[in-house]
């Protein structure tokens, strides 16, 4: 599979399956390495609804006619915006054509804001997902959690997408210990310098995960890697 890194927490993903876009905070990123009319995809996959990963997701979706595959609440709130919605929700799983996607917990939060009206979308979450043979773990935005070490002793878990940046989410060192007790064969960071209150080092993540023996890729915006 080929992992292209958009900025921020946004990735595109192609397998021999499909493609699928993570988290499309393309417009207004500073840091964004594509347009949101640039891209495609076969599904969206929305953590949760801040404005940093919900991002274009629902003109993306109305543009391709695709779904956008989130928690319950915030797939109907996309929906009532006229697109396109798969809604699911915490440890409940679905075969796409893509291939195989489950909700996991994530510690956060997860909203609208339309003006000064805040609009809660439900729980955040996480998404594991199985396609072309291989297994891939987006955290979402979160903290560190004990049950990653279940997921860890569940699936085989071959690409981990962590967030590093600290304050809204995991810094390095419990990015470390969830890689630790999660045990992919590859860890993308993600969530970090796009605002110099998240800005990380993360080179530092990956000489902590050297000596776990798991193989850290940095990927500025824009460049890809192939697992």
């Amino acid at each position: 599979m080929r992992l292209s890194f958009l900025g921020h927490s946004c990735f595109h993903l192609a397998t021999e399956q499909g493609e699928l876009l993570f988290d499309p905070y393309l417009s207004g990123n500073p840091l964004a390495a594509a347009k949101a009319d640039q891209i495609t995809a076969d599904a969206i996959l929305v953590s949760h609804g801040h404005s940093d990963h919900l991002g274009d997701a629902i003109p993306i979706s109305k543009r391709l006619g695709v779904p956008i595959v989130a928690a319950f609440e915030l797939a109907i709130y996309c929906e009532q915006k006229g697109a396109n919605t798969h809604a699911m929700h915490i440890g409940g799983d679905y075969t796409f054509p893509f291939g195989w996607v489950k909700l996991t917990p994530a510690w956060h939060g997860s909203s609208v804001l339309e003006g000064e009206r805040i609009i809660y979308t439900g729980q955040p979450c996480g998404f594991l997902i199985k396609s072309g043979g291989q297994t891939v773990y987006f955290a979402g935005d979160t903290g560190l959690f004990g049950d990653m070490e279940l997921l860890g002793d569940l699936y085989d878990i071959d690409l981990a997408l962590l967030p590093i940046g600290g304050n809204f989410v995991m810094g390095i060192e419990d990015a470390a210990r969830a890689a630790k007790m999660l045990r992919p064969q590859v860890v993308v960071p993600m969530h970090y310098d796009t605002f110099d209150l998240i800005k990380q080092d993360p080179e530092e993540l990956a000489q902590r995960l050297q000596a776990l023996k798991i193989d850290c890729r940095i990927l500025q915006p824009g460049e890809a890697t192939t697992i």
